[in-house]
């Protein structure tokens, strides 16, 4: 099969599959595969470790790096340093650079007593390793690997610029004038029986009722950890996430978060903040992906995106995390960084169509990945942490969501179990349908996988038709491209839940992660209704070179994709009475400086009413408005109270705290 997205240590791949809609994730009569995963050795990189330091241990590097002139190959901790030093260890640092507006919680979380160790190369890695691990001082120690591809998805199959710019003759049922979103039919599926395996009406994942509420809202992020995204593509420049004050190509970390020209989102396989995408071997993978979420709607060009907006400049904004350029792949460490930094930096949606190979993968053609919540968890705790620190940290006690949505692809092994990371159970493992809303062949399958959406089945439905359109690179310009996989069903869930939480901000609803996420999962509606009779299709082994007629039988799939295929329609139905009603945050400003607030965000309709604010002691704080804006300056130190009444009659209180400005230890 031509579709998994794999990795020697991360396989990637986008599906979604259904199920009957009842909980299956704690059915307890399928138990998960004994195994003794071990990480390949081909992947695990000479000369560098990774320990996490106990607290007591970490206090004391961290006070001998503040006291003398800091010493890149030395800890400041003596019986430490002794190992360091036999190892001719030439650099020990964090894992994840000091950022002042998240240090707090960085350091809650215990994500600051990580280190990397780089050493001698030659040394024997094992024997550095137990040397390491036999120190008290140090907690735990993790081998580095390169997450690298065990093969190179099959590049999208390329549409022509004169077909892109042409209607397809088709009349939509939604009201955008993009000319391809008709051949978008996991967005809106009108079934087409002109073919041998003829796709069905309504397997797809609502997008014709679901956009005449909502089609996206520009303050939901989207982190897509994946190749490089073309930034500059005509259909996604719009709704590329931009970090304002960083300049592209600069070295210069302009606003402290420890990444320097990071304007689009960061490239964590070169460690710059220039992202790229025109790699000869780069796949278009990460672009193909980002469209499928925000493709910008109703611009008169190429496709839709499922949150791209009504092209009034209200789509999602994507960030580029890269962990893939070219041949090359990110370090482990890097990987959990790329993770950090998006949560860090407004993400509330992580867009994985990646992991682990299922541990119940062909081992003829396959790494089996690990195979149970422990081995995962024990050989990856860097990894582990990483995900936990998005899940509780992304978003906001006072915004649409507090905490994040990590959404993986379950993989593309046509497996009995889902890949790790998506397997854990506080994540979303997608898998993949295809037109006629049956599981895709090549989908992993189990009581794991979540939630199921469209990745496509050109093995059964033959030609492009049953793949996926989105956007490509193609020869540095903008293109479109086909392709299929799990890689292709997860965005098309990261796309449901970001128009979801876009609803959510219009209806001024506010919601935990974890009941969103119910949410997503009471959306769903079963695969069972589509697969009536045995499928048949004819599948082209690479691996053999061989063509053969290939079955998959209804009942090793039933209650094994899922919830079922999600329905944004749905969704937006539940976020109408779910959660409650948002609140005007408290606010902090620093002394001669300033903060800024929309409340609009915080009423609903809000951007349709005209608001006035009093404070009650211009001493300590003073408010501007421009529209539903306020501009709130600190004065002097001090706590006030303030209220914001719009002209309808609502009105609501909150607090201002002025402090003094940050000192070296942390935000204020």
């Amino acid at each position: 099969m031509n579709k998994p997205y794999h990795i020697l240590a991360l396989a990637g791949c986008l599906t979604l599959a259904a199920c009957t809609g009842e909980n299956l994730l704690n059915d307890t009569s399928i138990t998960k595969p004994e195994t003794s995963f071990k990480v390949p050795e081909m992947t695990i990189i000479n000369g560098e470790l990774m320990i996490k330091l106990k607290p007591e241990t970490t206090s004391l590097v961290e006070t001998s790096f503040r006291s003398r002139s800091r010493v890149q190959g030395r800890s400041g901790v003596k019986n430490i340093d002794n190992t360091l030093l036999s190892l001719n260890t030439f650099k020990f640092e964090r894992v994840f650079p000091v950022d002042a507006r998240n240090e707090e919680k960085t350091r809650e979380a215990g994500m600051h007593r990580w280190y990397v160790v780089r050493f001698d190369e030659n040394m024997d890695i094992e024997k550095a390793y137990a040397q390491l691990a036999a120190h008290p001082e140090i907690e735990t120690v993790q081998y580095s690997h390169a997450i690298l591809r065990g093969y190179v998805p099959a590049k999208a199959t390329i549409v022509s610029e004169s077909a892109m710019r042409t209607y397809s003759g088709r009349e939509t049922e939604a009201v955008f004038n993009d000319p391809q979103l008709s051949q978008q039919w996991g967005y809106i599926n009108y079934g087409d029986q002109s073919v041998v395996a003829p796709s069905i009406q309504g397997a797809d994942v609502g997008c014709a009722q679901a956009w005449k509420k909502c089609a996206g809202d520009n303050s939901i992020i989207v982190a897509v950890l994946d190749e490089g995204i073309m930034y500059d593509h005509e259909d996604l420049r719009e709704n590329m996430w931009v970090n304002e004050g960083e300049v592209w190509y600069s070295k210069e970390d302009n606003d402290g978060n420890g990444y320097a020209g990071d304007v689009y989102g960061y490239n964590f396989v070169k460690n710059t903040g220039v992202i790229t995408y025109d790699d000869m071997n780069d796949t278009g993978h990460g672009t193909h992906v980002a469209g499928t979420i925000a493709a910008v709607n109703n611009n008169g060009i190429g496709v839709c995106g499922v949150a791209g907006g009504s092209g009034k400049g209200d789509g999602v904004k994507i960030m580029s995390c890269q962990i893939f350029a070219g041949n090359y792949g990110v370090s482990l460490y890097n990987e959990a960084r790329a993770i950090k930094y998006a949560a860090d930096n407004g993400a509330v949606i992580l867009q994985c169509s990646w992991g682990y190979n299922s541990a119940l993968a062909n081992p003829m053609e396959f790494i089996p990945g690990p195979g149970s919540d422990d081995e995962w968890i024990k050989t990856y705790p860097l990894e582990k942490e990483a995900l936990d620190y998005f899940i509780k940290n992304a978003g906001s006690p006072n915004g649409v969501i507090e905490g994040g949505l990590a959404i993986f692809a379950s993989g593309n092994e046509a497996a009995g179990q889902s890949s790790y990371p998506a397997a854990y159970h506080e994540y979303i493992s997608v898998g993949s349908t295809s037109a006629d809303g049956t599981p895709s062949n090549f989908t992993n399958y189990g009581t794991d996988v979540t939630i199921s959406a469209p990745g496509g089945d050109s093995d059964y439905h033959k030609g492009s038709h049953g793949k996926v359109l989105s956007t490509v690179p193609e020869n540095g310009k903008s293109g479109y491209g086909f392709m299929e996989g799990t890689s292709m069903a997860c965005p098309h869930v990261s796309g449901v839940a970001a128009l979801g939480l876009s609803y959510a901000v219009q209806q001024n609803r506010h919601f935990k992660a974890s009941e969103f996420r119910q949410m997503m999962e009471e959306s769903c509606a079963p695969v069972e209704s589509y697969f009536t009779d045995t499928k048949f299709y004819w599948s082209r082994y690479e691996f053999y070179g061989e063509v053969s007629l290939q079955s998959m039988e209804p009942t090793t799939y039933r209650n094994k994709m899922g919830f079922g295929i999600i329905n944004a329609a749905t969704l937006l139905s539940k976020i109408e009475n779910g959660g409650v009603e948002m609140k005007v945050p408290n606010m902090y400003v620093e002394i001669d400086n300033s903060s800024k607030i929309d409340f609009a965000r915080y009423f609903k309709d809000g951007a349709k009413f005209a608001y006035t604010c009093e404070i009650e002691n211009e001493a300590i704080a003073t408010i501007a408005m421009n529209g539903t804006v306020a501009t709130i300056s600190g004065k002097t130190t001090g706590i006030v109270n303030a209220l914001v009444r719009l002209n309808d009659g609502r009105a609501q209180n909150f607090v201002i705290t002025v402090r003094k400005k940050a000192g070296s230890n942390g935000w204020l």
